[in-house]
């Protein structure tokens, strides 16, 4: 509980750290929302600045530091400038949707990268093994922009895949398996895409991970006595091979974070990533700081979970 309780500590300092970094950098950022009212002259300036009093840009930088805090404790997280509702609500749906496709990823990411990486590291040095590190060199190279294109180019020629949105026009009057059936394929492009992303660096890692324990002495002894090669593999090299790669769990979050804002934007996926874009560039302030946030919860929250994960399977921490 004491490890637990740290961490746990450490994540809402990091999370507090960064709401003000986040608050100071946008401060010192030129101009704000209000700024291009005033090229618009049906707007007057004496409008303007009654706008900036109400929304607060008038006062200073702690004084609207300490009034978002306490609009974040009561779940609103400040007033969207464009949008003029608080920006809680605004961004909980989008963040449920880049979640579902965070996790969704991740678990493909997985469930490939690790049955690879053992698969390669068995064979070390074999045809497998080259096979994958060919694999794993080609898509490393290749920039996430253009892997995104090039899945939104296959869906816009092929027509097997919506080119946008979680859901087509007209899907309250599907079926049920229409709506499954729907719902699924807008699902399939951002869910590969994300999990192709971060693919290359799980199985290496994996395969890194799982040849250092195959070189290790209790492995040898284990297949001196005769024990199955898959048995030796799964039973006992790769859980104790497990604690870096659980530590990598932790940073594939920030990964998977990081690109699926970028693939939201290019597949139309309705995540934070496109309110992200558009709050940048009208400068709604709070909207920003929110996505800022929300994304920093995920990955503070990730890599909690990793730390559980750690304390649950290795029994020296636990000691410690």
């Amino acid at each position: 509980m004491k490890f637990l309780a740290r961490r746990l500590l450490q994540s809402i300092a990091i999370l507090l750290v960064i709401s003000f970094l986040s608050f100071l950098l946008l401060e010192w950022a030129p101009g704000d929302y209000f700024e291009a009212m005033r090229m618009d002259p049906r707007i007057s300036a004496h409008t303007v600045d009654a706008l900036r009093a109400e929304y607060g840009m008038n006062r200073s930088l702690p004084v609207r530091y300490a009034l978002w805090m306490r609009s974040l404790i009561e779940g609103d997280m400040g007033v969207s400038f464009a949008y003029g509702t608080p920006v809680g609500p605004l961004l909980w749906p989008r963040a449920r949707n880049t979640l579902l496709l965070t996790i969704s990823s991740m678990i493909v990411a997985w469930l490939l990268a690790v049955p690879l990486g053992v698969w390669a590291a068995s064979a070390k040095g074999g045809r497998a093994d080259r096979v994958c590190e060919l694999g794993t060199s080609t898509l490393l190279v290749v920039p996430d922009l253009l892997l995104y294109l090039l899945l939104l180019l296959l869906a816009a020629r092929t027509g097997l895949f919506p080119t946008g949105g979680m859901v087509s026009v007209g899907f309250e009057d599907l079926a049920f398996w229409g709506k499954v059936k729907d719902v699924a394929l807008h699902f399939a492009l951002p869910t590969l895409g994300l999990a192709i992303a971060t693919l290359p660096l799980l199985l290496r890692h994996v395969r890194a991970a799982m040849i250092e324990i195959l070189e290790s002495p209790f492995i040898r002894a284990a297949r001196g006595h005769g024990i199955p090669r898959w048995r030796l593999l799964w039973r006992y090299a790769l859980p104790a091979a497990s604690n870096p790669l659980i530590t990598l769990f932790g940073l594939s979050v920030a990964t998977l974070l990081s690109a699926s804002l970028i693939m939201e934007v290019i597949l139309g996926w309705p995540g934070l990533g496109p309110l992200m874009v558009q709050a940048v560039l009208a400068r709604d302030v709070n909207v920003v700081i929110g996505v800022v946030m929300l994304s920093s919860l995920f990955l503070t929250a990730g890599n909690l979970l990793a730390d559980v994960l750690l304390l649950a399977s290795d029994p020296r921490i636990r000691v410690e």
